[in-house]
Parts: structure tokens; C-alpha cells; sequence
């Protein structure tokens, strides 16, 4: 009965594409990963236009989470996102920032 409870985790990997690098993109993610008690991690890629981001938790929370991300900060400008769910496999303690 229990785990009737227990909300699915799952595993969320976002490339978020556009105006994303050098605008706080990543401390962005972090914050509101850490505001819907999703772990992870945030990363700019070497195209100097793509953030890559890792997060896992309650599936709810991941989809919400993309919303955020699909929308950006302030000063961010996302242009294209490509989204890959996968299986929680329980590896992040905390979001980091790479």
C-alpha cells in the first residue's frame, strides 16, 4: 500500500540551446532544481551556446523543472531545447554546478 504513495523518480538530461552561456544559466538551473528538491548537475558545453543539464527526482518535479528550463532566466535566451528521460539511477547527492 505504501508505494502507492511513493511518486516515480526518473532521470531528466536537457540540452538547452541559445543565448545560455555566460548569462548565470547554470546557477539559474541549480536554484530551481534545489527549489524542487531535484539533484544533479549543470554544465556549458564547449559550443559556447549549450548548457547540459542532469537532474533526478519525483517526475512531477522533473517535468516542471523543464518548463523552467525551457523557459530560462532573465537574461538567458533559449532557442532550442532536446530532452532524453531515462531511469533514476540514484548517483547525485546534491546539483552541482561542472
Amino acid at each position: 500500500m505504501e508505494a502507492e504513495n511513493h511518486q516515480e523518480t526518473a532521470r531528466l538530461r536537457v540540452l538547452v540551446m541559445g543565448r545560455v552561456q555566460g548569462v548565470s544559466f547554470r546557477y539559474y538551473a541549480r536554484r530551481q532544481a534545489e527549489g524542487l528538491g531535484l539533484v544533479g548537475w549543470a554544465r556549458n558545453l564547449r559550443d559556447g551556446a549549450t548548457v547540459e543539464v542532469m537532474a533526478e527526482g519525483p517526475r512531477p518535479a522533473l517535468a516542471q523543472f523543464l518548463q523552467l528550463l525551457q523557459t530560462g532566466s532573465r537574461r538567458a535566451l533559449v532557442t532550442q531545447v532536446e530532452v532524453e528521460w531515462s531511469t533514476a539511477e540514484g548517483s547525485f547527492q546534491s546539483f552541482q554546478i561542472r
